[in-house]
């Protein structure tokens, strides 16, 4: 059995849509068990063969400081939820609530692996290719060595090793340009020690991407700073939601819009599936000695019930062995001096 510990607490609308997504979610895992964490009146009405309510009296609010979510409400649901993931008794915990409480608790309760210095958030777009690009950080870093995100690539391709079945998913750092003479001093250093990597065998490294290379499919993991990857990943979602209502409205406006709606219904139901941000959702905080997954706040039923599907993937395909190995094997390029690639040429018109 997987156990997933649920914060059925957090993100906008609490147990109205974790409880219905934990239903669905046992359904189709029979080997799957899910712990309720949060306030026992609001569980109550749940029951389940696989099911089981762990009481917890407070509640994260999304607007709550960090410190008060951390330091003075240490029975919350969120921090029961990871208790129990530290505790051996879930594998994996989820929550739809505050990020940053979520990233300092797991942080606090959990700590970082060995050779790990922050963890990252990490989660997939939808990509031209039928796929999905799996992108990290997404907001946990927003000033990062260049040590940082060569760490991010190791855990992402174990990340993606998972979801996948790839061994060796292509790895491309993002940056202005694909030339490697682009870019800051920090992304520069990061490439020497991605190409390092990828000599060695402990990374598929493509090389410099630039942001269309996410929705291209260019590459599987995009390695970006955090404040570009959450730039980057509400911008897809303000995208995509711009899309799919430009088209509801054009195609209802008038009977023979409505016809044409009617005759490109497959094609239109194809590209709301693959856009639907909803089927992606489920970001991993990467790089703690246990697993724990980020729903968005505003997640339906359907939103929530793919972040359990992330947590359980994970959980069965032992993504914390695999990110372990993964930076353990890759260690001696952090310990050893990196060779400069010379003087960057100066660019004349």
């Amino acid at each position: 059995m997987i156990t997933l510990a649920v914060d059925c607490m957090g993100g906008d609308f609490g147990p109205r849509v974790t409880l219905p997504a934990c239903r669905h979610f046992l359904d189709r895992h029979p080997d799957a068990r899910v712990l309720l964490v949060g306030l026992p009146d609001s569980l109550k009405s749940f029951s389940h063969e696989r099911a089981s309510v762990v009481a917890a009296s407070e509640v994260v609010a999304m607007d709550d400081p960090v410190e008060v979510a951390l330091r003075r409400k240490k029975d919350s649901s969120m921090r029961v939820a990871i208790q129990q993931v530290k505790s051996g008794a879930a594998a994996a915990a989820v929550s739809a609530g505050n990020t940053g409480a979520l990233m300092a608790i797991a942080r606090y309760l959990l700590k970082t692996m060995d050779g790990i210095d922050r963890p990252a958030i990490a989660t997939q777009m939808p990509n031209a290719a039928g796929k999905a690009t799996t992108v990290l950080d997404l907001g946990a870093n927003v000033d990062c060595t260049a040590e940082h995100l060569f760490q991010f690539a190791v855990m992402g391709s174990a990340l993606v090793s998972v979801l996948n079945d790839d061994d060796s998913p292509t790895v491309g750092l993002l940056n202005i340009g694909e030339e490697l003479i682009k870019g800051s001093e920090v992304i520069k250093k990061t490439g020497e020690l991605l190409r390092s990597a990828g000599k060695t065998g402990d990374l598929n490294f493509y090389g410099n991407v630039e942001g269309n290379d996410i929705f291209k499919g260019t590459v599987d993991i995009v390695v970006c700073d955090g404040f570009v990857g959450n730039v980057a990943l509400k911008a897809s979602e303000g995208l995509a939601s711009m899309i799919l209502n430009f088209l509801r409205a054009e195609f209802s406006r008038n009977i023979l819009t409505k016809v044409a709606a009617i005759v490109a219904y497959p094609v239109l139901s194809a590209l709301k599936g693959r856009m639907d941000y909803r089927r992606y959702n489920g970001a991993a905080l990467l790089g703690l000695r246990g697993l724990v997954f980020k729903s968005h706040g505003s997640a339906d039923e359907l939103a929530f019930e793919h972040a359990l599907n992330r947590a359980y993937d994970s959980a069965r395909n032992q993504l914390l062995d695999r990110v372990q190995a993964r930076i353990a094997h890759a260690a001696p390029l952090l310990a050893a001096p990196q060779a400069t690639t010379g003087p960057v040429p100066v660019l004349t018109e």
